[in-house]
């Protein structure tokens, strides 16, 4: 009897809530779609080559699990990387889905963070719709980079800050510091998390009782929050490489004062300039729009502020002190304006259906799907041709030149890598490449430094042929790739004519830039 009513129970729910579990399951399917098919299709990146490498060499040597430590780069990617890399053969796919497995999370926590301020189902799934066809998440989601993972840890961050100002809970500012010390061990950029917090008190009812003693209740929570993050970034410590993320950091931000004035609001302007021209790309004019609306109406005003200061505070710290930027670095941030592009366009559907009502037209599912249609067409456009079409994809430029068409771009690997095993099945084979870290060698070492008939070896600075690679080209094949700018050569991916090179195959990545295989003259 108590089985039978359980599942009654079950049935009941199920038919209750059946609306929103098959809209769930149809957002479920489109993201799982738009972010696995031909995964691995994609050509690999630089920093995800040394990603993925790292990834392997942790999972095979213990002693090495903060190895990205050695570039001042914090290891959660690494860590998860590891455990894919143990359930997926091919490394490529297995680190990336660290990326889908994120947006997944992100999906799920855009759901909650939306409802959660604007108290609407209808919002927070429309939310996520926006987050499927997001063609910022696309790009990012499909690709084993930290950002992804940094995204969906600053959407569950800015959620539990809320609830911990709304519900003042020691189990909410618990699960709000793993949180926020699972960013820390991400990436640097994280901190913002940490720094906003604050600005969550804005929710705060000034005019109710108690606000003193409910500010410092606030305060002991947020303390015990920042404590445990402390705590777990601390870890690191047990590295000796971990002064390395500072100096890291000097690379790509200047530290308040250390540059004058002048030059500094010369900065601002031309960083700020860049960031919003990559943001307005991804975010397609539909998504503008619909930002644009939401702000139009006095609802919810302290939610929409709360939104607006988590994406425009890190903006313009990043506009101010941001020595070396890219498109990614906003990607986070770009997350919180999506709520409020959900409520603008439910306020959208809002709109056309009262009117429709008033003229006893009742049409609200047709007209809903419709409006959403319109609004995520172009921007599911534009994430497709990333998949399928990557070249003719309306990313931002930066984005287009690092993943896509320019040095750093991983074009050729895949073919060059078939072409070596083939090679290398009945003989030994040496394999010279330009650069010692970064794209090549480790792109290749993902796949064949294992291979027990392959010798890879990287070069760097290149002024002469290698008397190693020419020693090698006697006694078994030897290669050499080009992938770099070269000043003194036709094209970037150029070998130097003087060289006792003959050309093998060459991949295309723009008019001027190729990854180039070359054969060493056995003399």
């Amino acid at each position: 009897m108590i089985k039978y009513s359980k599942i009654s129970n079950g049935m009941n729910l199920v038919l209750k809530y059946k609306k929103e579990i098959l809209l769930s399951l149809l957002i479920l399917i489109a993201f799982l779609v738009s972010r696995l098919i031909i995964l691995g299709n994609f050509p690999i990146f630089t920093d995800e080559a040394l990603y993925i490498r790292w990834a392997q060499i942790a999972s095979q040597d213990a002693s090495w699990r903060f190895i990205s430590l050695t570039d001042g780069k914090q290891p959660m990617l690494i860590w998860f990387g590891m455990i894919f890399l143990r359930l997926i053969e091919d490394p490529i796919v297995a680190v990336r889905l660290v990326s889908v497995v994120a947006g997944l999370f992100s999906l799920i926590g855009l759901w909650l963070l939306s409802f959660e301020l604007f108290k609407s189902k209808r919002v927070a799934f429309v939310s996520s719709i926006l987050y499927v066809a997001y063609p910022f998440a696309v790009v990012y989601d499909r690709l084993a980079l930290y950002d992804s993972l940094v995204g969906a840890l600053a959407i569950y961050a800015i959620y539990f800050s809320i609830l911990l100002v709304r519900k003042m809970r020691l189990d909410i500012a618990y699960t709000l510091g793993v949180i926020l010390g699972a960013g820390m061990l991400t990436k640097t950029s994280a901190n913002f998390s940490i720094i906003l917090l604050p600005v969550g008190l804005i929710l705060l009812n000034l005019k109710q009782k108690n606000l003193i003693n409910k500010l410092i209740k606030w305060a002991i929570f947020a303390l015990i929050a920042v404590v445990i993050a402390e705590v777990l970034y601390n870890t690191l410590r047990l590295s000796p490489f971990f002064h390395i993320i500072k100096e890291k950091n000097t690379i790509f931000v200047y530290y308040p004062f250390s540059i004058p004035i002048g030059d500094n609001i010369n900065l601002f302007l031309g960083n700020l300039r860049g960031l919003l021209t990559w943001l307005f790309t991804y975010l397609t004019p539909f998504y503008l729009i619909l930002i644009l609306v939401s702000l139009l109406t006095r609802k919810f005003i302290m939610e929409k502020l709360l939104l607006i200061a988590y994406f425009s505070l890190p903006l313009i710290a990043l506009a101010l002190f941001g020595r070396v930027i890219f498109p990614r670095f906003i990607f986070f941030m770009s997350l919180y304006l999506l709520p409020l592009a959900a409520l603008g366009l439910v306020q959208i559907i809002d709109l056309i259906n009262n009117y429709l009502n008033k003229r006893k037209l009742n049409s609200y599912y047709v007209v809903s799907v419709l409006v959403i249609l319109l609004f995520i067409l172009y921007p599911m456009k534009v994430s497709m041709d990333f998949i399928f079409n990557p070249e003719k994809a309306a990313i931002a430029n930066a984005d287009n030149a690092q993943y896509i068409s320019d040095w750093p771009a991983g074009g050729g690997v895949k073919e060059s890598v078939k072409f070596f095993e083939e090679k290398s099945k009945n003989e030994k084979i040496f394999i010279g490449t330009e650069g010692t870290f970064g794209l090549l060698p480790y792109a290749l070492e993902i796949y064949l430094a294992n291979n027990p008939n392959i010798t890879i070896k990287g070069y760097w600075p290149i002024e002469r042929i290698p008397e190693e690679a020419l020693e090698s080209a006697k006694k078994m094949p030897t290669y050499f790739i080009f992938y770099q700018p070269c000043i003194e050569c036709e094209f970037s991916g150029d070998a130097p004519n003087d060289w006792p090179l003959k050309k093998i195959s060459e991949f295309k990545k723009n008019d001027r830039v190729y990854y180039t295989v070359y054969s060493v003259d056995q003399k």
